[in-house]
C-alpha cells in the first residue's frame, strides 16, 4: 500500500469535491458547479451497474464532462457505482472506460428503500467482505484509473468504533499492490430501519471527530470528509485535516458558496456571480439547440444570488419564464441585468 493520506497539492481535486446527488445534480448541473469550483472533483448520480450492462450507454455515460479550459481548471469527473456483484462491477467499468472518467466510486452509502432492495448502497457496510470484492474487481478493471469507496461511519446498530475499523480495515485489504484505497466517509451513521433518506441526512448526528480517529489509525489510507460542511472555514480546516472535503446540498442550495471554498482552499480569484450567470446564459444558448429545455438548466442556479438585493425577483423570473417551451438564454441575461441595476441603484443611494 502507498503511504500518503493528506495532500494539500493544488493539483490534487479531492481537497474539495461536490456529492452525487439523485435527483438533484446532472450534466448542467456539473457544468455550473466547474464554473464555480474549476479545479474540483465532480461526481455522477449513482449508477448502477446492471443499467450500464444492459441499458442505454450513450444515455447514461455521455456529456459529464464539462470543457471550461478558459477557467483554468481541468476535467475531473468520477463516476459512481451501485452494485453488490464484483464481476458486473467490473463488466460496467470496461464498458464505461471510453468515455474517460476520472475515477470510479462504489456506492456504499446511500439509505434508500429502493437501493437496500438491490443489495446495494449502505447495506453494504454489514458485508465488508463483498464490499472489498467489489473494489478489488473494480480495481482490476479500472486499469489505473483510482478506485474510491463511499460510505458512513455506520449503519443501525453496528459499533461505529470496531465496527467502522473493522469495515476499513477488511475492504482496504483489496489485493492489489499500490493500491491506495480512498473512503470519502459521510460522518452521519445510517438507520436503515426507522428513519427516511431524508431523515438520515439530518437527525443522525455528525461525528468529524470519527472520521480524525480513522485517519489516525490508517495513515496509509486516504479519507474524505463529508457531510453538513456549509460554510468557508469549516471547509478549509478539513480540507487541510484531511485529504479532501465532499459538499453537499450546500452546493446546491448556495451555490455561491461552492465558489468561495474553491477559492480558499485552491488559492484561485472568486468569480463574480453576474459573470458566471452570463456564463451559463451562453451554455444555454449551445444547449438549447441541441434540444434541451432552458429549465432544465435553470433550476440548478436559484441559489446563485442568495443575498443580493433583487436575488428574490431573479429567482423568480428563472423559475417562471423558463417553463416556457421555447424559451431562451435570454431570459437569464435579461434576469441578470435587471438585478445588475437593482444592485447600482441601491449603492448609488447609499
Amino acid at each position: 500500500m502507498k503511504t500518503s493520506q493528506l495532500s494539500t497539492s493544488p493539483s490534487n481535486p479531492h481537497r474539495l469535491s461536490v456529492a452525487p446527488m439523485m435527483d438533484w445534480t446532472d450534466r448542467h448541473c456539473r457544468v455550473f458547479h466547474r464554473m464555480l469550483a474549476p479545479q474540483s472533483m465532480l461526481y455522477s448520480e449513482m449508477v448502477t451497474s446492471d443499467a450500464i450492462i444492459h441499458g442505454d450507454v450513450h444515455r447514461l455515460l455521455d456529456g459529464h464532462h464539462v470543457q471550461l479550459p478558459q477557467l483554468g481548471g481541468g476535467d475531473p469527473v468520477a463516476l459512481q457505482l451501485g452494485g453488490a456483484n464484483p464481476a458486473k462491477l467490473a463488466d460496467a467499468i470496461t464498458i464505461a472506460a471510453p468515455y474517460h472518467y476520472a475515477e470510479y466510486n462504489l456506492n456504499v452509502g446511500c439509505p434508500s428503500d429502493r437501493v437496500q432492495s438491490g443489495r446495494f448502497g449502505a447495506c453494504l457496510m454489514a458485508e465488508p467482505k463483498l464490499v472489498r470484492d467489489c473494489v478489488t474487481a473494480m480495481i482490476t478493471a479500472a486499469n489505473g484509473t483510482p478506485v474510491t469507496v463511499k460510505c458512513r461511519i455506520g449503519i443501525d446498530d453496528m459499533d461505529i468504533e470496531q465496527g467502522l475499523d473493522d469495515f476499513v480495515d477488511i475492504v482496504s485489504d483489496a489485493g492489489i499492490p499500490d493500491a491506495s484505497i480512498h473512503f470519502i466517509i459521510h460522518a452521519r451513521q445510517a438507520w436503515l430501519k426507522g428513519l427516511s433518506p431524508k431523515e438520515n441526512r439530518t437527525i443522525p448526528p455528525l461525528n468529524y471527530d470519527r472520521v480524525s480517529r480513522l485517519q489516525a489509525k490508517f495513515p496509509q489510507l486516504r479519507f474524505t470528509l463529508n457531510g453538513g460542511i456549509a460554510d468557508v472555514e469549516t471547509a478549509v480546516q478539513y480540507s487541510r485535516n484531511h485529504y479532501g472535503v465532499m459538499i453537499g446540498r450546500t452546493a446546491y442550495q448556495s451555490p455561491y458558496i461552492l465558489t468561495q471554498m474553491s477559492g480558499a482552499i485552491y488559492h484561485h480569484d472568486v468569480p463574480c456571480r453576474i459573470d458566471i450567470a452570463n456564463k451559463m446564459a451562453d451554455y444555454a444558448d449551445s444547449q438549447i439547440s441541441q434540444g434541451f429545455r432552458l429549465a432544465a438548466i435553470t433550476r440548478h442556479m436559484l441559489g446563485l444570488m442568495n443575498g443580493l438585493a433583487g436575488a428574490k425577483a431573479w429567482r423568480r423570473t428563472l423559475t417562471e419564464d423558463a417553463r416556457n417551451n421555447n424559451a431562451s438564454a435570454d431570459i437569464i441575461r435579461q434576469a441578470t441585468a435587471t438585478l445588475q441595476d437593482t444592485i447600482n441603484k441601491m449603492k448609488e443611494a447609499a
